[in-house]
């Protein structure tokens, strides 16, 4: 995939600024390991002119050099539409203010869930990389987002996502 641009090697985080948040801790149960203490949430934002906005997650990451939502942990007391878009302003600059809230989309394992919420771009803007945890973020032609190495969370998400996103709707 030519358009794409390639992944960096380093398997080393950066280093850590500003205090941590309780909730950036990983959490284990009979169904795996996830991230969030309090659960973890992230957006699906999509443009009909040009498709939606994926992350290529950062290598040393969980699940590193895949393409998914940008998202994370939900901190103590957070609704997951509020911490969706939190961690999506954090990461990709999508303001919150340009969207609005199609659905959500929750998976509950019990001792942690994670919620995707859609979006419907309002207004135009450009993803912006503003912490380390990305290599890109790219709008992919809804199209294409099946040939793309996706998150494993999302890959098992996206088929239903994108039934209820309903692309040919007029807006």
């Amino acid at each position: 995939m030519d358009h794409f641009p390639s992944s960096s090697t380093s398997s080393t985080p950066p280093p850590r600024t500003g205090p941590r948040d309780p909730g950036d801790a990983w959490v284990e149960g009979d169904r795996g390991r996830y991230w969030g203490r309090f659960g973890a949430a992230g957006v699906l934002a999509y443009d009909p002119g040009r498709g939606v906005l994926l992350q290529h997650r950062a290598v040393w990451s969980h699940n590193g050099g895949t393409w998914g939502l940008p998202g994370g942990a939900l901190h103590e007391g957070e609704e997951a539409v509020d911490g969706a878009l939190r961690e999506a302003y954090e990461e990709a600059a999508v303001p919150s203010e340009s969207v609005e809230v199609l659905f959500t989309s929750v998976l509950d394992h019990g001792y942690w869930s994670y919620t995707t919420v859609v979006v419907r771009v309002r207004e135009s803007f450009e993803p912006v990389i503003s912490d380390p945890e990305s290599i890109a973020l790219l709008w992919i032609p809804v199209a294409e987002v099946d040939s793309l190495e996706l998150h494993p969370g999302f890959a098992a998400a996206w088929p239903e996502l994108l039934a209820r996103l309903d692309t040919d709707e007029p807006w």
